[in-house]
This record gives structure tokens, sequence and C-alpha cells, in this order.
């Protein structure tokens, strides 16, 4: 029964340790896992964060693109504040990710590394222990067997003896042979008892010792190194919940910064953007006579005298009808006002536009100037400092660049003035009278003529290409068109009013402008209103706009609502 005991406590004892190592192995393999989430979320915030600053990065205005004109109007500004405040929304992305990173993977990491190592170190004392309780068993099972032995060998030399000593006829010497057996045997019997003895005092001892001290205390270790485990993976998803804690007050305020920029967005300052880029400066159009077509058409003028009074030259007045009224920037006749393209003059654009756009060049070129003339004064104050002071350097060595500041400041002015004088010419163009216009289509009853000096043309310093009406690829800005153009599609042809000669050629490229030769003669159906286009004729179906810069126009002084040129 002893014997029994003892071999099912060993084999207890033995399958506790199996099941630790056991599950001490799974408790690492939960802590690798657990590793392997975070540094799987770790990636996912990267891998987040990046597509969100691509995303930011994809949405900001290029440089040099219509999109930076479009930051003046609120909402664009709002959506600019907002990719901003997006991108950094990713960036706190970014701290989770390095967080975790540092605070939770790589102290697991190494803490795992640790853990197996004591993990191991404590199976070792288990395992060495109970080899060791072992061996001490082997041993004591070895003493009994032998004092088991020794006791059978000593009690059958015993019997011997006895027969040995009643036979008669066995010799004195044999007796006394069989005796001496006898008591050796008994010897070494008392022998194997002893040592029986003194192994099983040992045993019992160290097996004391074993289920009493060395395996609770290695169990205790165990156990302690398992609640240590525990401990750092509950402060590991804690740390996890923190990191993202942390960040939250800074993604509040991007998320803030977010409405703040949408709370901005104003859309009656934006409509006044809208209103301001796009005005154009013309006058409307005025009221439509009446033309009584009962009573006959009674002109003062006959086509033929004006034609034979301007010679050979002139073209002749068509006879039937043409089209009604194209007005200029109109999408009837496609005349594009190109965004960052066309003339130095800016001639191209609406005249508010070209006033505008004309101003704005003024003021970069004044701001240039500024910037020379500061470099002069700056470099003229250390020219002074070397006359007074030779040894720090040569006046001379700042004159070169000097020199080339002055030619500089000289060109920017001439180019400054210049800009002016169109300016000039476009704001005493700009209509400041209050009366409704006249409307484009009236008749005129005139028969003299008086030439006009065109002064525009004649203080123009060069004409090569300052209307040159180039396609490009930027936006075209097209007005819808109305059923106002098409009242006068089958209108009677707009009378002549003068005619004109071409001071320079011109390549009417869009819709509604017409192409002249210089020299070329061409009647004058529509004056200038203000817009830098005179309205003109070549035959019967061939008439369109040309810059009024480009003829010079005469007149009949007597026509009706004609305008004078000095």
């Amino acid at each position: 029964m002893v014997e029994e005991k003892m071999g099912t406590c060993w084999s207890q004892t033995k399958d506790q340790f199996d099941n630790l190592e056991k599950h001490t192995q799974w408790g690492i393999e939960f802590v690798e896992r657990y590793t392997k989430f975070v540094k799987e979320r770790s990636e996912i915030e990267i891998n987040y964060a990046k597509q969100i600053r691509n995303l930011s990065k994809k949405y900001q205005p290029k440089k040099n693109s219509r999109e930076e004109e479009e930051n003046k109007f609120t909402s664009c500004r709002a959506f600019l504040s907002t990719l901003n405040e997006l991108n950094d929304y990713a960036g706190q992305h970014e701290v989770i990710a390095e967080n975790l990173t540092s605070q939770i993977i790589a102290e697991l990491t190494r803490y795992i590394q640790e853990l197996k190592q004591e993990r191991k170190s404590h199976f070792h004392d288990g395992r060495k222990a109970q080899q060791h309780i072992e061996n001490s068993w082997k041993q004591l099972e070895s003493s009994k067997r032998r004092f088991e032995r020794d006791c059978k060998e000593a009690d059958r030399a015993q019997q011997y003896f006895e027969k040995m000593d009643a036979d008669i006829n066995v010799t004195k010497a044999d007796v006394e042979k069989a005796r001496q057996q006898a008591q050796l045997r008994h010897q070494m019997a008392a022998d194997s008892k002893g040592e029986y003895s003194v192994y099983l005092q040992k045993f019992n001892k160290e097996q004391n010792e074993h289920y009493y001290t060395l395996i609770p205390h290695i169990f205790q270790k165990i156990q302690e190194m398992e609640e240590k485990r525990i401990e750092r993976v509950g402060e590991s998803m804690k740390t996890f919940a923190e990191v993202d804690r942390q960040v939250l007050p800074i993604v509040g305020k991007c998320l803030d910064g977010m409405t703040k920029a949408a709370e901005s967005i104003e859309p009656k300052t934006d409509s006044k953007q809208v209103i301001e880029c796009f005005k154009s400066g013309f006058e409307p159009p005025g009221d439509v006579e009446f033309e009584d077509y009962s009573q006959a058409m009674k002109r003062t003028v006959s086509e033929s005298s004006l034609s034979n009074s301007r010679g050979e030259g002139k073209p002749e007045k068509p006879s039937s009808k043409a089209k009604g009224k194209l007005w200029p920037f109109m999408k009837k006749n496609k005349l594009s006002l190109k965004l960052g393209s066309g003339p130095e003059d800016f001639s191209h654009l609406p005249p508010e536009q070209r006033r505008k756009k004309l101003q704005a060049k003024i003021d970069d070129l004044n701001k240039e100037i500024q910037k020379e003339m500061d470099q002069k004064d700056a470099l003229t104050k250390m020219k002074d400092v070397y006359v007074k002071n030779p040894q720090m350097g040569d006046p001379a060595s700042v004159d070169p660049r000097l020199a080339e500041i002055s030619q500089n400041i000289e060109k920017l002015r001439l180019e400054a003035q210049k800009f002016e004088g169109w300016l000039a010419e476009v704001e005493g163009r700009l209509p400041t009278r209050s009366e409704p216009p006249r409307r484009q289509s009236e008749l005129y009853e005139t028969q003299n003529s008086t030439p006009v000096n065109n002064n525009c043309a004649q203080d123009r310093e060069s004409p090569d290409g300052s209307y040159t009406e180039e396609q490009s690829s930027e936006t075209q800005i097209k007005v819808p068109n109305t059923e106002f153009d098409d009242e006068f599609d089958d209108e009677e042809p707009l009378p002549t009013i003068g005619t004109c000669k071409a001071l320079y050629p011109f390549e009417g490229h869009n819709e509604g402008t017409i192409t002249v030769a210089e020299g070329e003669m061409l009647y004058v159906i529509e004056e200038d209103k203000g817009d830098g286009w005179t309205r003109v004729r070549r035959n019967e179906d061939d008439e369109g706009y040309v810059p009024t810069s480009y003829v010079e126009v005469y007149l009949d002084t007597n026509a009706k609502g004609a305008m004078t040129y000095i």
C-alpha cells in the first residue's frame, strides 16, 4: 500500500508538471497572439493615416492653376481648411500607431522573451527535483530488495546449518563450515537492514522536503509567473485604449476646426465675388423702336452715292437681309473670355474685367519697382560704407549691380506707364451716363461723312498679336443664349453709318469676328459703344466685329446717333 501510494503521488506530480507546462505554453502563445493583434492594428492605423494624407494632398489646390483663383470664395477656403485639419487628423492616427508600437508591441516582445526564459528555468528546477526524488526512491527500492534477498539467503543458510548439525553422518568440519556460512549470511542481512534503514530515512526526509518545500516553491514561482503574465496583458489592453484616448483632444480640435471652417462659409460674400469677377461693364441695350412697314422707307443717303464718294476701293453695300444684331461676348457669336491668356493689354476681356486686370498688373509692377528700389538703397548704403572704410570692400564692385538695378527700375517704370496708358484708355471708355443707351439697330439718316482720328490706334506702340484670338485650353466663359438675339434673325440688314479703313491686319478666329487685311475698306454698321469693338460689313453675308483700335472710322456726320472722333 505504501509503494502504491507513493507511486500514485509521483505520477500525479508528473501529471501536474505536464499540465502546467502545457498551460504556461498556451499563455505565452496567447501573449504572442495579442501582440500580433496590436501590430496589425498599428499597421491599419499607419495605412489609414497614409490614405487620409494622400486624400488631403490630392484635393489641395495646385499651384499656377485655376483652383488658386477659387480660393477667394469662402466655400473654397473652408474646404482648404478642412483639408488641412484632415491632414492633422491623419497625423494623430500616426501617433496612435507609433504609441502602439513603442508602448505595447516592443514591450510585449521583450517580455515574451523574458517569460520564456523564466518558464524554462522553473520547469527545469521542477524536472530536476522530480528526477532527484525518483533517484532517491530507486536507491531505497534497491536497498530494500537487497535486504530482502540477504534475509532470505540468511534464512536458508540457517536452515542448512541446522540440518547439517542434526545429521550424525556429517563431519564436524562440514558442520562448522555451514555454521560460519549461516553467520555470514546473517551479518549480510544485518548490514542490508542497516543500509535499507538509512536509505529509508533519507528518502522520507527528501520526500517530505520535495512535497512540502521544493514542489510548492516551484509551483508558487510558476503561479507568480502566470499572474504576472496575465497582469501584463491587462496593462497592455488598458494601454491599447489609453493610446486612443490620448489623441482624442487633438482629434476633437481637428473636428472643431472643420466645423468652424464650415461655419465660416458666407453665401452672400461668394455671390459678390462672382459678380465682381464676371462684371463686364457693358451697357444694356435700349428699347427696340417700332418700325412702320406700312410706309415706304425714306433714306437721305443712297448706297451708291456713299460708295461713289469714297472711291472704287470701298466695298459695295449689301442689298439682302443680314443677320440680326450680335452682341459681343454672347454665346451666339462665341467670343471667348480666356482666363490667363490673350493679348498683353487684355483687350480680349470686357471693359470692367480688363480694368481690373490692368490695375492688378500695375500693382504688381509697382511692387517690383519698390523691391528693386529697396535693393538699390541697400547697395547705395553698402557703397557709402566701402567709401568710408575701404578695408571692408571696393566701392567700385557695387557699381555694376547698381547699374543693373537702375536699368531694371527704368524698364519696370516704362512697363507700368504702358499699362497705365491702357488703363486710362479703358476708364475713359467705361460708360458714365445714366440715360438709357441707344439700340444699336436704329435706322440712320445721314449722308455726309467725316474722317475719324482714332487716338487709340495712334497711341498703340505695336499692334502685333495684341488682338490675336488664339484658341486655348483654358476655361471659356460663355453667356447663355437668349431669346432676345433670335428675335432679329429675320430683321432687315442694318444700315451703314459710315466706312472704315483697316490700319492693321486682324485674324478673326472666334465666331462673331471678321478677318480684315491692312488697308481694306469696309462698311461701318455699328459704332463702338465702349466695349472696344466696331461692327463692320464686307458683303451681304460677311459681317462681324473688329477691334476699334485696328480701324480708322469715317462716320456720316448727319447719321442718327453717329459719334464724332476728334
